[in-house]
This record gives C-alpha cells, sequence and structure tokens, in this order.
C-alpha cells in the first residue's frame, strides 16, 4: 500500500482526525490539500492550515495550505480549482470539516442548528459534488466521509436531535453517493471510531481532560483511513466502517499503543450495539 504521488483533499485537516490523516499519506509522499478556515491561531484550538502544512512538508509530503469555508460555494470551487492546478488532480477527498453543538431541541440556537447542517451535511455534500468532476479521472478514486453509521435508534437523537441530524445527513451522503457513482469506480464510505478520540472537540466540549485520558489518539483513525482509501475503490464502496474492525482485518491485534496508560477506554456516540457485542475491547458505554 501506498500514496505516493496520490493528491488528497482534506476538508478541516488544520489538526485532530484530519492532520493525522494527512500526515499519514505524507509519509508516503501524498500531496494534499489543508482547506480549512483557521489561518491565524486560536486561543483554544492548537494549529493553523499554515502549521498543518508545515508538519506535512516535514514528513515527507508536498502541501497545500487553502483558507476555505466549506459552507461557501466559490470558496470551494476556488480551493478544488487551485488543488488541480499545483498538483494534476484530486485521487481522494476526505471530509473531515464538521461542527458539533450537544444540545437538546428547546436549548438550540438555530443559528448552531444552521452551522451544524451547512457544515456537517451540505459541506460534504458540496466538497463532494466539486471534487467529483475530477475523482473520475483518476486511478483509484475514494470519497471517505468522516461520519457514523446509520443506526436509526431513538437513543442517539432524544439529546441532541439537531446535532445527529446534521451528522447523520454526512452519512446519507455515504449511503446514496456510493450507489450513484459505483458504476463509474468512484468508492464512497464513511469511517467512525469505536471509542472517543482525544481531539480539540473532546478537551473542549465532551469533558475536558477526564473523557482525554479515556480516549485513544487520532492516529487510530489516521491508520484506517489509509487502509481504506489504498482498497481497490470499485470493491470497496458503500461500507460504515469501524477505526478498530479495519485495522483488525489488516492484522493489527494490539491497540494499547493508540491510548498508553489508559485505565479506560470511553466509547464514541453513534455506535451500533452489535459492534461492541463483536469486539474485544471494553469500553465504557454511556448509551
Amino acid at each position: 500500500m501506498s500514496l505516493k504521488g496520490k493528491t488528497l483533499f482534506i476538508s478541516g485537516g488544520s489538526r485532530g482526525i484530519g492532520l493525522a490523516v494527512a500526515l499519514r499519506a505524507a509519509r508516503d509522499g501524498a500531496n494534499v490539500t489543508i482547506a480549512a478556515k483557521t489561518a491565524e491561531p486560536h486561543p483554544k484550538l492548537p494549529g493553523t492550515i499554515y502549521t498543518a502544512a508545515e508538519e506535512i512538508e516535514k514528513a515527507g509530503g508536498k502541501a497545500l495550505p487553502v483558507v476555505c469555508d466549506i459552507r461557501d460555494e466559490a470558496q470551494v470551487g476556488e480551493a478544488v480549482a487551485k488543488t488541480v492546478e499545483v498538483f494534476g488532480g484530486i485521487d481522494i477527498c476526505i471530509n473531515n470539516a464538521s461542527a458539533i453543538n450537544l444540545t437538546p431541541t428547546l436549548a438550540t440556537d438555530m443559528k448552531r442548528f444552521d452551522l451544524m447542517h451547512q457544515i456537517n451535511t451540505r459541506g460534504t455534500f458540496l466538497v463532494s459534488k466539486t471534487c467529483i468532476p475530477h475523482l473520475r479521472l483518476a486511478a483509484n478514486p475514494h470519497i471517505l466521509n468522516l461520519a457514523p453509521p446509520l443506526d436509526m435508534k431513538a437513543k442517539w437523537f432524544r439529546n441532541h436531535v439537531a446535532y445527529t441530524m446534521a451528522k447523520y445527513g454526512m452519512s446519507m451522503c455515504t449511503l446514496g453517493m456510493s450507489a450513484e457513482f459505483a458504476s463509474e469506480g468512484i468508492a464512497v464510505n464513511s469511517l467512525w471510531p469505536l471509542t472517543a478520540i482525544d481531539t480539540a472537540a473532546v478537551r473542549n466540549l465532551l469533558g475536558g481532560e477526564a473523557v482525554a485520558s479515556m480516549s485513544r489518539s487520532p492516529q487510530i483513525m489516521a491508520d484506517a483511513a489509509y487502509a481504506i482509501v489504498n482498497r481497490p475503490a470499485r470493491e470497496t464502496t458503500g461500507n460504515f466502517f469501524i477505526d478498530e474492525e479495519v485495522l483488525k482485518g489488516e492484522g493489527v491485534s494490539d491497540f494499547s499503543a493508540y491510548a498508553p496508560g489508559a485505565e479506560q477506554l470511553a466509547a464514541d456516540f453513534f455506535v451500533p450495539d452489535e459492534v461492541f457485542e463483536r469486539s474485544e475491547t471494553k469500553v465504557l458505554r454511556a448509551f
């Protein structure tokens, strides 16, 4: 497996899982466009598109940092066009950008509702749509959405229906586009973690250090994404992958390096019960 010479377009890749995916590809000598809004340092969020680009270059890849709000159709079009101009095409589209607000219905401000739907659902649709004409020309084209399985149980909706709707919108892009573009050989899949992942969202919104200490590093998602986008596109589409299961399929049996020192791991949202039933990993489940 290798992504040498391949071009990845990653939304929201200036930190966390998106950056980890970029760095894993960069180790092969891949080209990576980081399309995100963070051009200036943020007091609570690490990294910018420029620091991400520096890391990608140091890891062995070529980087193109582009200021891009994926809610803006013109900006997405310009970012994709610039990627094709600089790197000659697009092989892989990673829809990583996401917004989260875990509030019940009456406490959900409509500006927050709109933000989540514009970034999660609309943004994933728009970025995919804009990349597809170029993916059609690639040898092994992949779209990978960082989105959960469509497990339609009320427990995933009752506490934060607006967020769940927006996140499942990304998953529905996987469901629909995988069938729509199957005949053209464009793979469209989702990837989701079994456990919580130590990201800025976890540290700032989902429990802070307490939950972070029960989380795996973003590297597990990066390694799983790497395995997926290296697979033959015509044989690997329409799947809702779980990170640990992907890596087990690649022969990984020891996952301790992804959470060194953790005494207990926390389950992530949206993971179906049957996934835990077939997993050997013991996690604390809040649902």
